[in-house]
């Protein structure tokens, strides 16, 4: 027969069970492969900044780190599929800057990156870069201003996609100039940039890793990046924050994971992916992008999502964007 004392001594272990067993589970993670969903097709920039963790995390951590692509719905579909799976860990979003914007724009989406996903570290960073054709007469943001001003309507802003950071920068630049130029979407990168050498559009705000190879031949002219500092790859050029002052937009990638996934789990990662982009041969390979390694914490990174979703919701509203 047991007595009180055994008795509570026995339910006291039974209650501790569950605790106990989520310790030993988080202390023991990875057991098993993990997945990261990326929502854009292979061989870009924000695949690269998956994959080159990846199979250092696999290395690391003694288990598979496997990207799975699927892209569309500029990457709501990897987003909710993320957001819908099991907080364990075992599913991560590679999240870039196109994110909040996506959710400025789109009210109707089934998920809030906001409250529906956990930051877990920073992977990669590069400054957009404003570029015009060599033909239109400008050298200086102040010359662009002043061109477009006194040309409403005739100079053709492009961007790789309705509702990409490129666009929202773009949009931000006149919002902030009140010019007047027109925005014509692409979709990527690569061709809006065939079409920008060719003249068939004469400026844009691209990416610095996929501008940069037509600026060094000549091809374009950069007028200034859109960080706060200036680019250690375009040491020379000005940034749009020295004549507006406040301009900053900033392409990054980071991995993320679903609401409630735990504390110990996102630590981990957020420890191990830090140490991975602190190796001097992934540096190494970042740089050959134009690209930095991006350090933060999960706090710092949810509140730049926050500030970003904020920021992007007043461009929206200004030039009325709205979701394709």
């Amino acid at each position: 027969m047991l007595t009180r004392r055994k008795y509570l001594q026995l339910a006291a272990s039974a209650l501790a069970m569950p605790f106990a067993s989520q310790n030993v589970w988080a202390q023991a993670y990875p057991s098993r492969p993990v997945k990261i969903i990326v929502g854009f097709t292979p061989g870009g920039l924000a695949d690269l900044s998956a994959r080159m963790p990846a199979q250092a995390l696999s290395e690391r951590l003694k288990q598979q780190f496997v990207i799975e692509n699927r892209p569309g719905a500029a990457t709501a579909i990897a987003t909710e599929a993320v957001i819908r799976s099991q907080a364990d860990g075992y599913t991560l979003l590679q999240l870039a800057a196109s994110a909040p914007v996506n959710q400025a724009v789109n009210e109707k989406l089934s998920f809030n990156i906001l409250t529906d996903l956990a930051m877990v570290a920073g992977s990669i960073t590069s400054p957009l870069v404003l570029v015009v054709h060599p033909s239109l007469p400008a050298n200086t943001v102040p010359e662009l201003i002043a061109y477009a001003q006194a040309n409403p309507g005739k100079i053709a802003l492009a961007s790789y996609g309705t509702a990409t950071t490129s666009h929202v920068a773009g949009e931000l630049f006149k919002m902030m100039t009140q010019t007047n130029m027109v925005h014509v979407p692409y979709r990527g990168s690569a061709p809006m940039i065939t079409d920008l050498i060719a003249g068939q559009v004469l400026a844009s705000i691209d990416t610095v890793t996929s501008s940069l190879p037509h600026i060094r031949t000549g091809k374009l002219r950069a007028i200034a990046v859109s960080s706060l500092k200036r680019s250690v790859f375009l040491p020379n050029v000005p940034t749009i924050n020295e004549f507006l002052p406040g301009f900053e937009v900033i392409a990054w990638n980071g991995i993320a994971a679903p609401k409630r996934t735990p504390a110990s789990i996102i630590n981990t990662l957020n420890s191990e992916i830090n140490a991975v982009f602190e190796d001097p041969a992934i540096s190494a390979k970042l740089t050959e992008l134009g690209a930095e390694a991006f350090h933060a914490s999960p706090t710092e990174l949810n509140a730049m999502l926050t500030a970003d979703v904020d920021k992007w919701r007043k461009v929206v509203k200004f030039a009325n964007i709205k979701p394709e």
